[in-house]
C-alpha cells in the first residue's frame, strides 16, 4: 500500500527541523549502524490515526545569492509540490509574515495542491497571540498554530493533514510479477541497461550525471515469466548532493529500493567499487532485499586472463556483507551477457521466496549443532530447541533458545552458512529473530 507523503514546506529557521523531528520520534536516525551504511535522511516513516505516512524535511530555501531567492523559492516549492499529497506550511510567529512567505504561498495557491498552514513557535497554551491572525492573510485558509519545542497544537494541525490523505487501496501482490530495481551511482549505465533490456530508448541516456530524476516503472515479459523494472535517480554521496532536485532523486531511489523484490547494483567498471557503491548495497542489504552485484561498461576497460576475477574479488572483499550477493559483469551498450541476467533474476527471486518445511529446517540444525557444539560460557552452554519459518521476502527465521547471552554472532553466522549450504538461499539475505523460551523449562 503506497503511504501518503507529507512535505514541509519553509523558509530557513522556521523550526522545520525541529518539528521533523517531533513528528518522526525515534523512528528517524542520521547514522545507522549497520554494515556498508551511513547516510543521512531527508524523509521519515511515521504514522497518525492508524495510518503510516512518508514525511519530507525540504531543508529550507537556501538561495545562492540574493538575486536568485525566487528563483530557488520556486524550485524548492515545486519540489514539495510534485512529490506530496499533501503540503505544511511551515511559518513562524516570531518573525511575523515576510515577504518571503507571501511568494511561497502564492505558488502553492496557484499549485492547486492540499496545503495546511502552521504557524510555529506559539509556545503559550490558551489563546493565540494577535500577531497569530495576520498568517489568514496568505490566503490558504485555515491556520494552525504549533510549537514544536513543546509539541503544542501537532495533534489538531495531524488531523487536519489526515484529511487530505489519499483514500487507502490495498495492492495486489502479483506472485507472477518480479519487480527489480536498477541502482547505483550517477552514470553507472542505469537508463542503458534498461533500454537494452527493453530494446528501444524508453529512458535518456546522458553522460551527465543525474539525467534520470525519477523512479520509471516499465514491464517487461521474458520466458513466459513477468518483471517490472523501475530504473532509478544515481545516487551520489552527499556533498555532490547541490541541488534539491537531487536530493528528491535520492529519494525516489530509496523507495525504490524500499517496492523492490531483486536489486541489480551496478558498478561502473571502470571506476571499480567506490564508497558510495557500499552505501547503496548497505541499503538494499538494510532493506532486505535480493541482490545481484552488475558489473557495467565490460566493453571499456582491458582485459586479461585474470580481470574478471580481480573484478569480481574486489566486489566479494568490498560487500563482505553481503557475501551471498552473486556478482556478474555485462555490457550495457553492447548487450554482452544482458540477457542472461534474467536467469540470475530468476534464481535470486525463487531464494527470496524459498520456504522449507520445519521439519527439514530442523534436521538441518541438529546436524549443524552435532558438526560445532553451541558456545558455553562460565559452564552454562547455549540451547537451540528448535526453528521455524515464519516469512519470505526476505526468508526470516525464529529460533527458540534458552538465553540470548549466549548467541554469539559468530554462530549466527555459522548457522547462516548452514542454511545456505542446504537450500541455497543464493543472493538473498536470511533473517533470524531469536526468542527465549520459557525459563522453568530451563531447569
Amino acid at each position: 500500500m503506497a503511504k501518503p507523503i507529507v512535505a514541509i514546506v519553509g523558509r530557513p529557521n522556521v523550526g522545520k527541523s525541529a518539528f521533523f523531528n517531533f513528528i518522526a520520534g525515534q523512528r528517524i536516525s542520521i547514522v545507522e549502524d549497520t554494515p556498508g551504511v551511513t547516510r543521512d535522511r531527508i524523509y521519515a516513516t511515521t504514522d497518525w490515526r492508524g495510518r503510516e505516512f512518508t514525511i519530507i524535511d525540504t531543508g529550507g530555501i537556501e538561495p545562492n545569492s540574493t538575486d536568485e531567492i525566487l528563483q530557488q523559492m520556486h524550485v524548492q516549492a515545486q519540489i514539495a509540490i510534485d512529490t506530496a499529497d499533501v503540503i505544511i506550511f511551515l511559518v513562524n510567529i516570531k518573525d511575523g509574515m515576510t515577504a518571503a512567505d507571501k511568494d511561497v504561498a502564492d505558488i502553492l495557491y496557484r499549485s492547486g495542491k492540499n496545503v495546511v498552514v502552521a504557524v510555529n513557535k506559539v509556545d503559550q497554551v490558551g489563546e493565540p497571540p494577535n500577531d497569530f491572525y495576520e498568517f489568514y492573510n496568505l490566503g490558504l485558509g485555515e491556520i494552525y498554530p504549533i510549537s514544536s519545542l513543546h509539541g503544542l497544537g501537532i495533534g489538531n494541525l495531524l488531523d487536519e493533514v489526515y484529511k487530505y490523505f489519499p483514500e487507502q487501496v490495498e495492492e495486489i501482490e502479483d506472485e507472477n510479477i518480479i519487480k527489480v530495481a536498477i541502482i547505483g551511482k550517477p552514470n553507472s549505465g542505469k537508463s542503458s541497461l534498461l533500454n537494452k533490456i527493453l530494446g528501444e530508448d524508453r529512458v535518456i541516456v546522458s553522460d551527465v550525471p543525474g539525467t534520470t530524476r525519477d523512479a520509471i516503472d516499465t514491464q517487461v515479459t521474458r520466458n513466459d515469466r513477468n518483471y517490472i523494472f523501475i530504473d532509478t535517480a544515481g545516487v551520489r554521496k552527499k556533498s555532490k548532493v547541490y541541488s534539491s532536485i537531487e536530493k528528491y532523486s535520492v529519494l525516489r531511489s530509496w523507495t525504490a529500493v524500499e517496492r523492490a523484490d531483486v536489486c541489480l547494483l551496478l558498478i561502473d567498471a571502470i571506476d571499480g567499487v567506490t564508497e558510495q557503491d557500499t552505501k547503496i548495497a548497505g541499503y538494499a542489504h538494510e532493506q532486505g532485499k535480493a541482490i545481484i552485484t552488475v558489473i557495467n561498461k565490460w566493453d571499456l576497460i582491458e582485459k586479461d586472463n585474470s580481470t574478471y576475477k580481480k573484478l569480481t574479488e574486489e566486489a566479494k572483499n568490498k560487500f563482505m556483507f553481503m557475501s551471498y550477493a552473486p556478482v556478474t559483469a555485462i555490457s550495457a551498450k553492447t548487450g554482452q551477457r544482458v540477457e542472461e541476467l534474467f536467469a540470475l533474476i530468476n534464481e535470486v527471486y525463487d531464494s527470496y521466496t524459498k520456504r522449507v518445511s520445519t521439519g527439514t529446517l530442523n534436521d538441518v540444525l541438529n546436524d549443524a549443532l552435532a558438526m560445532v557444539q553451541p558456545p558455553t560460557h562460565k559452564g552454562r552452554s547455549l540451547k537451540i530447541y528448535y526453528m521455524t519459518q515464519v516469512s519470505v521476502k526476505p526468508p526470516t527465521f525464529v529460533l527458540f533458545i534458552n538465553t540470548k547471552k549466549l548467541f554469539h554472532f559468530s554462530y549466527e553466522r555459522y548457522l547462516f552458512n548452514q542454511l545456505r549450504e542446504a537450500f541455497g538461499f543464493v543472493g538473498t539475505p536470511i533473517r533470524f529473530i531469536v526468542k527465549e523460551k520459557d525459563k522453568e523449562k530451563e531447569r
